[in-house]
């Protein structure tokens, strides 16, 4: 089969969350749509307006009507990235599926290497960036979020990145969620465990600035941990049976004292015992109350997403009654 023919088979979704990118998504699509002709027969552009404060849905609108590979879709309000995207990644039509980000650091011009190494056989490929343009602390969170993605995936490789590629069949996999706590990649591994990564040049922000800092992105982390983990109930676990020897060995400890000495340290080291230990259950009991808010939230049916229009490339806007 001809490189020419192996193009001609295939078609792409490329699903991109808008917040507040009313500057970046008209040179953001014009740059797609220089590079993905080249590489499927046939695509669509889904842009998933989060809510946005600035004109980023008049934008969408626009943009529409210039092109027949783009699609708009604008949420009652702001849900989150993770929640903009599963909407978009359950609208997609075509079995290749592309996320990115909205803000320019995601060069369309670097999706033919994710595609090469999707080519492989592999269902989903992250594309990495060669150096992390952000702080240094915004980094680490960065980094803390990934690791414990890569724990909770249970996937070996190094790094994980909003710009991936992936089969779009992997959305079977989570076709009946339904709860607010969205996170895309640990949903993909419930579908596949074929995931590698590519190293790729990401660019600055022009306009704007990052919505993430390090405590969001501490957040996002226990939310992963939680929501789709159990490691944190079997680490409370475990710290509870290192506790329950400690005890033992302090026991023994004062029996020991008080059969040689006939006395024991008084209120002191009792004080200390009780805040250990207090402090040992007080931590346990916050691990099972976030597991309880997570059930909680899921029994009251809150959706992830609430679609209010859809915006059609034949230029026909559709609403949600």
């Amino acid at each position: 089969m001809t490189e020419e023919q192996i193009t001609q088979s295939k078609q792409a979704s490329v699903v991109i969350p808008v917040y507040n990118g009313a500057e970046t998504i008209g040179p953001l699509c014009e740059r797609l749509e220089k590079v993905l002709p080249a590489l499927f027969s046939d695509y669509e552009i889904v842009l998933v307006d989060d809510g946005s404060r600035d004109e980023s849905w008049e934008r969408i609108e626009y943009l529409c009507t210039q092109s027949s590979h783009i699609r708009g879709i604008r949420l009652m309000r702001n849900f989150g990235q993770h929640n903009a995207l599963l909407c978009g990644i359950r609208e997609a039509r075509y079995p290749i599926l592309i996320t990115m980000d909205d803000d320019l650091q995601h060069p369309p011009e670097q999706i033919p290497l994710l595609l090469a190494e999707f080519e492989k056989g592999y269902d989903v490929v992250y594309a990495i960036p060669k150096r992390l343009p952000h702080s240094w602390w915004r980094n680490l969170g960065s980094k803390l979020t990934k690791k414990v993605l890569s724990r909770v995936m249970h996937i070996q490789i190094q790094d994980i990145g909003a710009f991936r590629i992936f089969k779009t069949e992997l959305r079977k996999a989570f076709a009946k969620y339904s709860s607010p706590d969205v996170y895309i990649d640990p949903m993909l591994s419930w579908g596949t465990t074929k995931f590698s990564h590519v190293y790729v040049e990401e660019e600055k922000r022009p306009v704007g600035h990052s919505n993430y800092n390090f405590g969001s992105l501490v957040r996002a982390a226990l939310l992963i941990l939680t929501g789709y983990s159990t490691l944190p109930l079997r680490f409370a676990s475990t710290v509870g049976f290192v506790f329950i020897l400690f005890g033992i060995g302090i026991l023994i400890y004062v029996l020991i004292i008080s059969l040689t000495m006939g006395s024991v340290p008084g209120f002191p080291f009792l004080a200390s015992i009780i805040s250990l230990f207090s402090g040992v259950q007080l931590f346990s009991l916050g691990i099972m109350g976030e597991y309880i808010s997570r059930m909680y939230e899921k029994s009251i049916d809150r959706p992830p997403y609430i679609v209010a229009e859809m915006k059609e490339n034949n230029g026909q806007s559709q609403r949600d009654s």
